[in-house]
């Protein structure tokens, strides 16, 4: 899986791993409220309208009594609301305090309650939209002070670097919880492969372990089953362990030496790298069935017992499956007739299937020397 750290947060799913931020901004209003309250009662009296400051003061209140009780995952509009309304406060701040009170350094009555709202569009948006919502408080700031003030500069600094910050914090609580979503998928996945590998088990693989003892006993045509019966548990079992083991891929890929593997048995050879082959998984899928019609060619033109090998083979951009077998081989133009005849096995589950990939399918054989179908598909980028 692969999740981009410090990726904005429209970019991740909505879940419950941002609900710690959220309080502590509903945290961080309230504190904010009680310091402006305490530089209001202590400055007011050099206010050019006092009871403006009041005023002021208690809107920021009734506001955010209203952001505290939604202060998880407030909707957009909200949260424009909350800008809105703190950028009135703020711009208020110049006719009531007094243009000659704060160029002598009385301090704007919102004071650190401006950052609120920048901090909810940072954990909302990510750190570019707190960045954005930090700048124009910021440049407010200047604009109400009505200087470029070493003091208003800061402000904006501040503003803006405190957006980006909690934006990329939350970002990172995004990573986490969809990390965090995947794991629990996962976790219920591996449960009911497990689940089916035990009903399999208790049934399907029982099943074919008695008709293989017993045909064995009886002999004859009998017997036969008995070895097909045994070739097939074997490779169920090597399906249900490789399918379990392919749970913990990455989505949309699979490792196509487990894939394969399910085939393995005492007659079939697979001969793979001992790194995993990782392909999209449409081309493993595809890959495994047309391997599969290539074994099933081998049981029906083979004498019994014949051995097969199946060798993988990852070239980097391309990904090469060969299947031998040491059989009779195929005479001359048979692959032709077959297809002319309507049997498509070739043509069609092998040839067609890795041309639809892309690749290529070739088959070389030779009376008596048996039979090589090599598939040549292009590979998962590098």
């Amino acid at each position: 899986m692969k999740v981009e750290l410090g990726a904005d947060r429209d970019s991740i799913p909505p879940g419950r791993l941002d609900v710690p931020l959220w309080r502590s901004i509903a945290v961080f209003r309230v504190a904010a409220l009680g310091y402006a309250a305490i530089l209001v009662a202590a400055n007011f009296d050099d206010y050019a309208h006092p009871l403006g400051g009041w005023i002021i003061l208690a809107l920021m209140a009734a506001w955010t009594a209203v952001t505290t009780t939604r202060y998880l995952r407030p909707p957009w509009p909200l949260l424009g609301a909350d800008l809105a309304v703190t950028l009135g406060c703020l711009i208020a701040t110049r006719p009531v305090v007094g243009g000659e009170q704060l160029d002598h350094g009385t301090p704007i009555i919102p004071v650190a309650w401006l950052a609120s709202p920048v901090l909810a569009w940072a954990v909302a948006g990510g750190r570019r939209t707190g960045l954005v919502a930090g700048a124009v408080v910021g440049v407010a700031v200047v604009i109400v002070r009505g200087q470029v003030s070493q003091g208003a500069l800061t402000a904006l600094v501040v503003l803006m670097l405190t957006g980006a910050a909690v934006g990329y914090v939350s970002s990172l609580s995004g990573t986490a919880e969809a990390i965090f979503q995947r794991v629990t998928r996962l976790e219920a996945t591996t449960r009911e492969r497990e689940r089916i590998a035990r009903t399999i088990h208790d049934s399907v693989l029982q099943a074919l372990a008695m008709i293989e003892r017993r045909g064995s006993k009886l002999g004859g045509e009998a017997a036969e089953l008995a070895r097909m019966a045994g070739e097939q548990g074997a490779a169920l079992r090597a399906l249900v362990a490789a399918d379990s083991a392919s749970a913990a891929d990455e989505p949309g890929t699979c490792d196509l030496v487990e894939v394969l593997g399910a085939y393995s048995s005492a007659t079939v050879l697979l001969v793979s790298p001992a790194d995993p082959v990782r392909v999209p998984a449409h081309i493993g899928a595809e890959l495994a069935h047309a391997v599969r019609s290539a074994l099933d060619n081998v049981a029906v033109h083979c004498p019994p017992g014949t051995p097969a090998w199946v060798v993988v083979e990852d070239e980097g951009s391309t990904i090469v499956v060969t299947v031998r077998d040491s059989g009779p081989g195929i005479p001359a133009g048979r692959v032709d007739e077959a297809e002319a005849a309507g049997r498509l096995g070739i043509s069609q589950s092998i040839r067609g299937r890795v041309r639809e990939l892309g690749g290529e399918a070739t088959i070389s054989s030779a009376p008596g020397h048996g039979t090589e179908i090599e598939m040549r598909v292009p590979g998962a980028p590098r």
